[in-house]
């Protein structure tokens, strides 16, 4: 299955909100059809969330070619850019890809809208491409640095970071399915991940699908299946990361995060350079999303508490880079993240 594709000026959406049970796609045809497939998560995942935005602002620029309501066009694309960065407030590879395409639309903004529509799809295309690109060079050095020792590994993740959370083979997953390439998988515990359920109805699937041992845990077994287990790692994804590594993930994992120090478990996040927020300097700076109260009072239409029932429904927490053993990116480990260490590895690799 193809998280997303992009065909004869078209956006195609994997449906994640119906999967396992159902494979259905979303046919994108505007730049407000890509929003809403974002808000309510029928793509998700940072980088997946990314490559469909820069799709969107050229779903978006190509329906003002005839006009933009008498604003200059480029006004009218940044506008755009600007409703589809408030889909998701979390996720900084989608403020990413949508900075990349406004720069490309003010690289080409002195040609007429048509050629900024037609450099605006070949950017976006580039954006898909990279991501798939990443995600291989991501796994093989996950796989390198969690895989080092001789014997197959016991492991254990939250949410989704697969092929589903990006266009590639995934970043935590990535990591997972290539370690099980090398033959270095006994065992991948999922959680759940609540309220959503991305790691029972995506992760285990996922991993299921592609013959990767898996077995399923609900969140609060995840301390007492590190101990009982034997967890050797636990490897997930990541939405954004602060300047000295502070780490904004799916909720739950600031609390594994918090479990693995205290049983001597190294945790390893997975993520794109692209990920990386340094305009903040720790987690405290995070925007943390809060989403529908009804994700918590109710699943799929079936209620579990009272209507009026208070909520908190934080989408996201964050992990203390103390907590965090190593940072895998596609050009290398970041090893015990602080601002030292992340700064040293963005001024050797992308100079």
């Amino acid at each position: 299955m193809e998280t997303l594709r992009w065909e004869k000026g078209t956006l195609y959406l994997l449906d994640q909100t119906v999967l396992p049970f159902t494979e259905n796609y979303l046919a994108c045809t505007t730049w407000q059809d890509v929003h809403k497939a974002i808000s309510v998560l029928a793509v998700r995942g940072a980088p997946a969330i990314g490559v469909a935005a820069a799709y969107g602002v050229v779903l978006g620029a190509r329906s003002i070619l005839d006009g933009a309501g008498g604003k200059p066009f480029l006004t009218a694309v940044q506008e755009i850019c600007t409703n589809l960065d408030g889909a998701r407030p979390t996720a900084v590879n989608l403020h990413w890809a949508l900075e990349q395409m406004m720069d490309c639309a003010k690289e080409y903004g002195n040609e007429s809208p048509s050629a900024i529509v037609d450099a605006l799809e070949e950017k976006a295309k580039a954006i898909h491409a990279d991501d798939v690109a990443i995600n291989t060079a991501m796994a093989r050095c996950g796989a390198d640095e969690v895989g080092k020792g001789d014997r197959p590994l016991t492991l254990l993740t939250h949410c989704n970071a697969g092929a589903l959370a990006t266009a590639g083979v995934g970043t935590a997953l990535g990591v997972i399915t290539e370690l099980h390439r090398r033959k270095k998988v006994t065992m991948v515990y999922a959680d759940e991940t609540r309220p959503l359920l991305q790691g029972a109805r995506l992760t285990a699937f996922e991993l299921m699908t592609g013959g990767v041992p898996v077995t399923l845990i609900t969140d609060n077994m995840a301390a007492w299946t590190m101990k009982e287990k034997g967890v050797d790692a636990i490897i997930v994804g990541a939405d954004r990361i602060a300047a000295n590594g502070d780490t904004a993930n799916k909720i739950g994992t600031y609390g594994l995060s918090l479990m693995a120090r205290a049983l001597g478990i190294p945790l390893y996040i997975a993520a794109p350079l692209s990920t990386f927020d340094r305009s903040l300097a720790d987690g405290s700076q995070i925007p943390i999303e809060e989403r529908n109260h009804d994700e918590v009072r109710s699943f799929r239409g079936a209620a579990t508490a009272l209507s009026d029932t208070p909520v908190y429904n934080p989408a996201f927490d964050v992990t203390p880079h103390e907590n965090i053993r190593a940072i895998i990116t596609e050009k290398g480990i970041i090893s015990h993240p602080d601002t030292v260490a992340v700064t040293a590895f963005f001024d050797k690799h992308l100079l």
